[in-house]
């Protein structure tokens, strides 16, 4: 058994130390109100794909409750390649409707960023309802099919955007498919981020948008621990707890 380090993002390879079945895979995030929202790490990761896309363009946290409100409407976070008529993805979106080509909106990051795109052409959106904002970009059938969403999806954009420090737990029993290679989780944050986010000093906000990502990307990319501003995760509990070794620079550990 080897132990090597990472030259990125302070990273640091350890032994497997979880079974390969992700049966009893598991994430949550918790609303202001008190009440757990769980979901599967899949659908997660897609979560922080909206949320990481909307740094990128620089919208405020609102616009990620709204996408987040309307993925979970429309595929429950799952990256569906099928639905009415031509729609597919996280947001169903069409081809036929000028939303991009079948294989552009099965991208999660480009579908979240074409989300975002119409978003901003609405006036007001800034001010608007969440579930009235979604529709305004969706046009659904079905104008108030977004609202009952929006405790869920405020519950998803408050921990993703970092506005609640450690907001995000994930409790791993495995991963998924064979290790990634080395550098894929930094390529990941710098396609969705849209610039280096990994290895460098964050203030909180920022550094917890990235921690939960990693949290959030731990599933697919064999992360057992995220570590940052005096907080550690571990994939094995799905907790954070308190960890003094943890500083200004997200650190994470395969």
């Amino acid at each position: 058994m080897v132990a090597a380090a990472v030259v990125v993002i302070s990273v640091v390879v350890v032994v497997n130390r979880l079974a390969q079945t992700p049966a009893a895979s598991s994430c949550r995030v918790q609303s202001t109100s008190g009440r757990t929202y769980s979901l599967g790490p899949v659908q997660a990761q897609n979560a922080s794909i909206i949320a990481a896309v909307a740094a990128q363009k620089a919208l405020p946290d609102h616009a990620v409750s709204v996408a987040l409100a309307a993925a979970l409407q429309e595929s429950q976070l799952n990256n569906l390649d099928h639905g009415d008529l031509d729609s597919v993805g996280l947001f169903q979106q069409r081809p036929s409707q000028g939303w991009g080509t079948r294989t552009q909106i099965m991208d999660p990051a480009y579908a979240a960023a074409a989300f975002y795109d119409r978003l901003v052409t609405i006036p007001g959106w800034e001010a608007m309802a969440v579930g009235d904002v979604a529709q305004a970009v969706q046009l659904s059938a079905v104008p108030g099919a977004y609202a009952p969403w929006e405790s869920e999806a405020r519950a998803l954009a408050r921990a993703l955007t970092g506005e609640v420090p450690a907001g995000l737990g994930c409790q791993l029993s495995g991963w998924s498919g064979p290790a990634p290679a080395p550098g894929a989780l930094a390529a990941a944050a710098r396609a969705e981020f849209g610039s280096p986010e990994l290895g460098i000093r964050m203030d909180a906000k920022q550094g917890w948008e990235l921690a939960c990502w990693a949290v959030a990307h731990a599933y697919n990319y064999h992360l057992s621990a995220v570590a940052f501003a005096g907080q550690a995760w571990d994939s094995s509990s799905g907790d954070w707890s308190a960890d003094p070794a943890a500083g200004p620079v997200v650190s994470v550990t395969s």
